[in-house]
């Protein structure tokens, strides 16, 4: 049966009109804001985005710190019709301006203290009207600013009652393999259809207290919004300065008492080893949702011991397709389990198949494409790109993930690995994230990230890792390695670092790993996890 089809700026405007009075959103500083004020102000700043030529499908710029009103921005832009384009406040202003010049946004909502990303924009390429946010100097920057309190001093658009759901929702930009981002265009029916899936999975209550960990730009940021306002429930959003901060995050949730939690897995062991759970009475969200990355046995182990209340889902998908498996983890975690749990089975608003290289079903293993709502349109301005990702079968478009996975007896995905973590070595195929997930059963490596690089010799295979102190010496490692995997698959060299680095989404930034690799041989002291 089709599900419903919604805008996201209706799920706020809902529940704005049957419970103005409960409380939508609060920011890291505790400033709490009703859903029917958080609904005036979007409402107030889609008119004055209306009223200086942003159209329906336009984009806007959001370029905030975690706030009221970075959250008011983003409803704001779409109740006026447009698309939003979140972009990474602690992004190199270099990269913010290429997302911003590459997908031609008109308007820009920005924090006072990044204004400064207008710098060595042209005039042509500056957004037509800049909303600032703050009470910082402007300064000469442009004279196309406004603060925050003028552009919200308009009578509120009426809402929409009859607005389409074709359009886009939102861009989010990802890494590109030429150096530039590749903006991800998802439409209203896509979000929507996760929303409701999530709905129906996880069934959500206006009593419910959600987690918002992920940054704007990361897509794991629709469910934390979206779907509690849908349901009138109270979204707690996380600063940045307390992601790299276990202690101070694990009190947090505690104190604040989250219902639905939903991080990457790095998120999750980095509160495991050092949040000192145990010594909070908190047991546990009612929900722990993960995603973004494979997670390691080991730390998941430690977690659902220290969060025995809550049930367990590892969720799956590219930014493309958002979720499209999942899989509920079943407790306890067994003491001698050491392979990753699976991926799971397709969500029921999605279709999967496996297919081999040259676009032939594959019986047991093969890439994982995806049809149905929850697809992308594709990247902004790259039909290049496009052509190569989708492919028609049976009259509907397919979505190469690139992730190669298989079937296990019961019907469940594993994922094996990403195509472009493949290598040749020795004539193997090898997947690098073969070899982490082996290194990750040794006990006393905390974090591990596997590389590869080309010299005179061919490639060879770096294994970099962070864990106890005194740590495990370079023969007892590859003696580890030796008992776990092939021969051909033994890394080359052992590299130990204090903290691997992320990216501003909680995963794994092997970029940024292989620049560390200039470093001397033997630890690299005083390189922690970089956020880029």
């Amino acid at each position: 049966m089709p599900r419903a089809r919604y805008h996201l700026a209706s799920y706020l405007e809902s529940t704005a009109a049957h419970a103005p009075n409960r409380v939508a959103v609060i920011d890291p500083g505790g400033r709490a804001v009703s859903y029917g004020e958080l609904d005036d102000a979007a409402g107030r700043l889609a008119a004055f985005l209306r009223t200086n030529g942003v159209h329906e499908g336009a984009r806007v710029g959001v370029m905030m710190r975690k706030s009221v009103n970075a959250v008011t921005a983003i409803f704001g832009v779409l109740k006026a019709g447009a698309t939003y384009v979140p972009v990474d406040p602690q992004a190199p202003l270099e990269r913010a301006r290429k997302i911003l010049m590459d997908c031609g946004v008109s308007a820009l909502c920005v924090d006072d203290k990044l204004v400064s990303v207008l710098d060595a924009m042209s005039d042509e390429s500056r957004p037509a009207t800049i909303v600032v946010s703050g009470e910082g100097a402007i300064g000469e920057r442009s004279a196309r600013c406004i603060s925050w309190d003028s552009a919200t001093a308009l009578a509120p658009l009426p809402h929409d009652l009859n607005r389409g759901t074709s359009g886009l929702a939102y861009i989010l930009y990802t890494s590109g393999s030429t150096g530039m981002p590749k903006g991800a265009q998802i439409n209203h029916v896509a979000a929507s259809s996760f929303v409701e899936w999530a709905t129906e999975t996880f069934s959500p209550t206006a009593e419910d207290r959600f987690s918002s960990h992920a940054p704007f730009h990361f897509d794991l940021s629709i469910f934390d919004l979206y779907v509690a306002i849908k349901h009138g429930a109270s979204v707690h959003l996380i600063g940045e300065e307390l992601t790299g901060a276990p202690r101070a995050l694990a009190q947090f949730i505690a104190d604040r008492d989250i219902t639905v939690w939903y991080s990457t897995p790095s998120a999750l062991t980095l509160l495991g080893e050092h949040g000192r759970l145990d010594r909070l009475p908190y047991r546990g969200p009612r929900v722990a949702l993960f995603a973004g990355e494979v997670f390691p046995v080991k730390h998941l182990q430690r977690m659902t011991r220290l969060w025995p209340a809550s049930s367990w889902y590892n969720l799956y998908g590219p930014t493309e397709t958002n979720v499209c498996t999942f899989a509920h983890i079943p407790l306890p975690v067994p003491e001698d389990r050491t392979e990753p749990y699976p991926i799971g089975v397709p969500c029921s608003h999605c279709e999967a198949r496996l297919l081999l290289d040259d676009g032939a079903p594959a019986a047991e293993e093969g890439l994982l494409y995806i049809a149905g709502d929850p697809v992308f349109e594709g990247y902004w301005n790259r039909p290049d790109v496009n052509a190569r990702v989708f492919r028609l079968i049976d009259g509907k478009r397919y979505y190469n993930t690139g992730d190669v996975v298989r079937v296990d007896s019961h019907g469940e995905f594993i994922f094996l690995g990403r195509r472009d973590r493949m290598v040749k070595r020795r004539g193997y195929r090898v997947e690098l994230g073969e070899i982490e997930h082996a290194l990750y059963r040794h006990p006393r490596l905390r974090e591990v990230g596997v590389v590869s690089m080309e010299d005179e010799t061919g490639v060879r295979i770096i294994a970099c890792y962070a864990g106890d102190e005194p740590g495990p010496s370079i023969v007892e490692l590859k003696q580890f390695a030796s008992r776990e995997i092939p021969v051909y698959m033994v890394p080359d060299e052992f590299r130990a670092f204090d903290r691997l680095p992320s990216t501003s989404t909680g995963k794994m930034d092997y970029q940024q790993l292989k620049s560390w690799l200039g470093a001397p041989a033997g630890r690299a002291n005083g390189r922690p996890g970089a956020r880029t």
